[in-house]
């Protein structure tokens, strides 16, 4: 079997291979910045067809309504409220399945490309509770009970989507089977992108639910505007656009960077555009949550239409796609079709109440205590400012994951070895380096690799996010997914020596703290060090170690 070969890198692959590690991180980020990930068009081609896939059974769901349904007749039933209420609930159970953020070759799936489900319904798979040790739901494999909560869970969404009309009844079983699938393993709630669509869907029981989910919709966009006041923005930009489909003419990408290639910095070009973005995101909601009606609320309309159409055709690594087609369908509907419908209108104090715990409070908890909240529910939205990990294996001892672990589905260096020779997935996997390397917070990493081993040259590099979406069946840039939790449920399993696996876990930038808190840990011996990287030096520094950089960056506090 055979899939279209990636843009091969500026340079010979074996020469590459040979070269120091600062020299290999050199090279293969410059290479990010002329050609992105390298992705081949026809990968693309996939990703259309998971979103046909999306619409198709929306449409087909949405049929159950009597009255409803058809693609020929969408225009008289798009605005219909079950309609809408309908494309929530299959969002959920879609995410949930897998099947959007998180899934095929943009985020190191390639056989099988959708790997979420597979896991859920296997037992002894790996798994992280939210509170671990509890009884019956605290362990880190994954039983028969906790698969049968999560096919209960299908089952009731399947009955709703099904259903004539969306009730509170129907609606009940999944308001308590997701928080609870939650506790069993945090993965399976936040897969499900519960920080949005959970919440719409408890609103959806109460009366007042559209007034509810306009102040839901602009809370998601002013979150993720409001984490976008930091100094990694701009270099999330450069990144994200550097690998976007719609950079690849006119030497746009190069134009990104202060000067390509030995300059890795944003250029003031990506920097007024950065800030002109995260602008535009504050404001287009501002005018639908005031509902000026007519001329001002059909602009900002479409100015919502076209942001989430950039995002959407940038193809974001993640690939949260879907999530943006229903951000600008529920747009259409709440602030358009229901615009005389006021975020007064919800009546209920405890409907205020939950949408203002999940849409403000936990926010800006979240930002401002980022090691005990995710991203996703601190809303930090293609901000940069996430955690991470990466984990290093002393020669090859990666192997043991492949012998230790219960799991649906092989490295990602195995899977990429079914398709293509040895130089090609090397320079494949080489790219997701550069892809955190090239991030503000990754621009520590010259640093804290030296830190966490002697010699970086003896250990193979892979970033945290593959090693979460190998063990745990999903990621999407949650860096509490492989920290040391995670560590520590392989360690169990596959019993590395020491010496043999480290990792360097970098935390999120706390607002109004300037600085990234890290840990060294070694698998067999615990934590090495600990400390704080000060992220104002982090915006001089090229992706790379520069021998006239200053040095004490990080600084050890343990």
């Amino acid at each position: 079997m055979r899939l279209p070969t990636p843009l091969a890198p500026p340079y010979d692959i074996g020469a590459w291979k040979e070269r120091p590690f600062p020299e290999r991180l050199r090279m293969v980020c410059q290479a990010w910045a002329r050609d992105g990930y390298g992705t081949p068009w026809p990968v693309y081609g996939f990703y259309g067809l998971k979103i046909a896939l999306y619409i198709g059974m929306w449409v087909f769901f949405v049929g159950f309504t009597p009255g409803l349904g058809g693609l020929s007749r969408l225009g008289s039933w798009w605005s219909n409220p079950v309609a809408f209420q309908k494309s929530v609930v299959w969002s959920l159970a879609f995410e949930g399945l897998g099947l959007g953020c998180g899934s095929g070759p943009l985020t190191g799936r390639y056989l099988p490309p959708i790997a979420a489900a597979l896991y859920f319904v296997r037992p002894g798979t790996t798994k992280l509770p939210l509170v671990p040790g509890i009884p019956v739901f605290g362990g880190d494999r994954r039983t028969v009970l906790d698969v049968a909560l999560y096919l209960a869970h299908y089952a009731c969404l399947a009955r709703l989507l099904v259903a004539p009309v969306v009730t509170p009844a129907l609606l009940v079983p999944t308001a308590l089977l997701l928080p609870l699938l939650g506790l069993t393993d945090k993965t399976l709630f936040l897969s499900a992108r519960a920080e949005h669509y959970f919440t719409a869907l408890v609103a959806f029981s109460f009366t007042g639910w559209v007034g509810a989910a306009k102040l839901l919709w602009v809370l998601v966009w002013i979150g993720a505007a409001s984490s976008k006041l930091n100094r990694h923005f701009p270099f999330v930009l450069a990144v994200m656009q550097s690998n976007s489909p719609l950079t690849s003419v006119f030497g746009l990408r190069k134009r990104l960077f202060a000067r390509y290639p030995d300059d890795l910095r944003p250029s003031r070009m990506t920097f007024a555009l950065a800030h002109a973005g995260t602008f535009v995101e504050f404001v287009f909601p501002m005018v639908l949550l005031a509902n000026f009606g007519g001329p001002f609320t059909h602009a900002a309309l479409v100015v919502m239409l076209v942001f989430h159409a950039f995002i959407t055709l940038s193809i974001p690594m993640g690939v949260p796609l879907e999530w943006n087609l229903l951000m600008v369908y529920g747009g259409f509907f709440l602030f358009g079709h229901e615009a005389a419908t006021s975020v007064f209108s919800m009546g209920s104090p405890l409907l205020l109440g939950w949408i203002a715990l999940n849409g403000v409070v936990i926010p800006v908890l979240g930002n401002l205590f980022p090691a005990r909240f995710s991203f996703l529910s601190s809303m930090r939205y293609y901000a940069g400012n996430w955690g991470y990990s990466v984990w290093l294996f002393r020669g090859s001892s990666a192997e043991r994951l492949d012998h230790g672990l219960v799991t649906s589905a092989p490295r990602v260096e195995l899977q990429l070895r079914r398709f293509y020779d040895e130089d090609t997935v090397t320079a494949v996997l080489s790219k997701v380096m550069a892809f955190r390397a090239m991030h503000l917070h990754g621009r520590a990493l010259p640093e804290l690799l030296g830190k966490a081993v002697d010699d970086l040259d003896a250990y193979h590099y892979v970033d945290g996010e593959l090693v979460a979406g190998g063990v745990l069946g999903w990621n999407f840039g949650d860096g509490h997914l492989h920290d040391e939790r995670l560590l520590g449920a392989i360690q169990r399993q596959c019993a590395f020596l020491p010496g043999e696996l480290r990792c360097v876990f970098v935390e999120s930038q706390p607002a109004l703290t300037p600085t990234l808190a890290y840990r060294i840990v070694d698998a067999a011996t615990g934590e090495i060090e600990r400390g704080n990287v000060d992220v104002r030096a982090l915006v001089s520094r090229q992706p790379w170690p520069i021998a006239a950089s200053p040095v004490g960056l990080a600084k050890a506090t343990s």
